[in-house]
């Protein structure tokens, strides 16, 4: 199952790009997964629904009608790691090619976006600026193949 995350803008914080890199790498023992940018040109005179409607537009060019979509949405389900893994386990077992998890700008998502959806899944009730969300979600998907092998690096 290829997994990707759709994100939107650069990160540009140095620490958290070498935490990404740090899991991207230890990722390909496990996974075909990468991480897909979409640079968005919005007026900073821009309403928050501008936004996200522009916002969606580049993200759902990066969508195919046959992937699997799942929003990290701080109203989506939360999980612990162990159940993130038996639900990616689930999706592969399912047969799912293409699983595209999406980071949406500083307003949430388009209406478009919610509907291409298939599910939501939410980090923490808390929030966090989007570049961090990158970094704790790599470290998530790491975790849970961990858990699927049975290594050591989860400890419960």
């Amino acid at each position: 199952m290829k997994i990707s995350l759709l994100v939107v803008s650069k990160t540009d914080i140095s620490y958290i790009k070498e935490g990404i890199a740090e899991y991207c790498s230890r990722l390909k023992h496990y996974t075909d997964f990468s991480i897909v940018t979409v640079e968005v040109k919005v007026p900073s005179s821009a309403s928050p629904d501008i936004v996200k409607r522009l916002e969606g537009e580049q993200l759902l060019k990066h969508i195919a009608k046959a992937d699997r979509v799942v929003l990290l949405d701080e109203h989506g389900k939360l999980m612990r790691s162990v159940e993130f893994a038996e639900y990616l386990q689930k999706l592969s077992n399912a047969s799912v090619r293409h699983l595209c998890f999406v980071v949406g700008g500083a307003f949430g998502f388009s209406d478009e976006v919610y509907k291409a959806a298939h599910d939501k899944l939410s980090l923490s009730p808390m929030t966090f600026n989007h570049q961090m969300v990158r970094l704790f979600f790599t470290e998530q998907l790491y975790r849970a193949y961990t858990i699927l092998r049975g290594e050591k690096y989860h400890n419960e």
